[in-house]
């Protein structure tokens, strides 16, 4: 497995990581503000390096920059979420029939290995258990890459890994909320595990037309699950799941390492560009031209 050394990343970097993270665990949540000199108290980070992870972070959609509201996470709602799924419902089509054309005997043994990894990793108790729910996050974001890892297409890849990363927000709200209101909803409503099954069993077997199908379905299926949660947040008086009444747990002390993106290693949270591939946190290639983004940040 690749390891990095956090001493070869700049501060920059590092503020970088541990904002993204923050973001699409949860632990900063859609609509939050971001003041520059809160989160260099908070990071034990530079006014530079915050300033400057927050433009990438901008750059990828996750932050907001506005004159008037200042830096604030990225909302989420309803319409972008039908949006975003629809997006990549579409882009899942393309990637996993390059993946089954393509993919070899280790592409295989990554999606069995995957497959067994998720199977064996515990969903949160409760809404309070966000460690178990980034541990099953990460086991359920890698094997989704697993079924598209051997994509020919790279480009593809990118933008699987894009909204990938969006969806993530809206998964883990998901996931909180229902174990917070009882364990058993989870169950009740989908059997995800089944789910994943039949997705590896059509994969393995190169029925690409059947995988793309239960693909759609899958996804569809968490789509409505969000949604109807958005919609008993606001049936409540609230228009999203908030971190509301909940201290923000502290910085971990160790970087978060990702692995190098190949099929016979553990996937990655995101995928290098079509570009590059020699550094696993990479995000060139093209980038939203809001002019509201280049403002200073405050």
């Amino acid at each position: 497995m690749f390891v990095e050394n956090p001493d070869s990343l700049t501060r920059a970097e590092r503020a970088y990581r541990y904002l993204r993270m923050e973001i699409l665990h949860g632990d900063l949540m859609p609509g939050e503000r971001l003041r520059p000199a809160d989160l260099q108290d908070r990071f034990q980070f530079g006014l530079t390096p915050i300033r400057e992870a927050l433009m990438r972070l901008s750059g990828e959609n996750l932050v907001e920059v506005d004159t008037h509201r200042g830096t604030r996470v990225a909302d989420a709602g309803l319409e972008e979420l039908r949006d975003l799924m629809s997006t990549r419902r579409a882009i899942e089509a393309l990637c996993l029939r390059s993946a089954i054309a393509c993919g070899d005997t280790g592409w295989e043994a990554g999606v069995v290995a995957a497959m067994h990894v998720l199977s064996r990793t515990p969903l949160p108790e409760s809404g309070e258990d966000r460690k178990a729910a980034a541990a099953w996050e990460a086991s359920h974001r890698a094997f989704h890459y697993a079924l598209v890892a051997a994509c020919s297409e790279k480009w593809l890849l990118w933008f699987w890994n894009i909204l990938a990363d969006h969806s993530e927000r809206y998964r883990k709200q998901r996931l909180l909320r229902l174990h917070a209101s009882g364990a058993a909803t989870v169950g009740r409503a989908r059997d995800v595990q089944q789910e994943h099954q039949a997705l590896v069993e059509a994969v393995l077997g190169r029925d690409a037309d059947r995988a793309c199908a239960l693909m759609d379905a899958h996804l569809t299926a968490t789509e409505r699950a969000v949604s109807a949660l958005w919609r008993d947040a606001a049936a409540e008086g609230s228009s999203a799941p908030t971190n509301e009444g909940h201290e923000l747990p502290a910085v971990d002390a160790s970087l978060p390492r990702r692995p190098p993106l190949t099929p016979s290693a553990q996937p990655a949270p995101s995928a290098p560009s079509p570009a590059r591939t020699s550094s696993p946190s990479a995000r060139p290639g093209p980038q939203p031209t809001n002019p509201d983004r280049r403002k200073t940040l405050r």
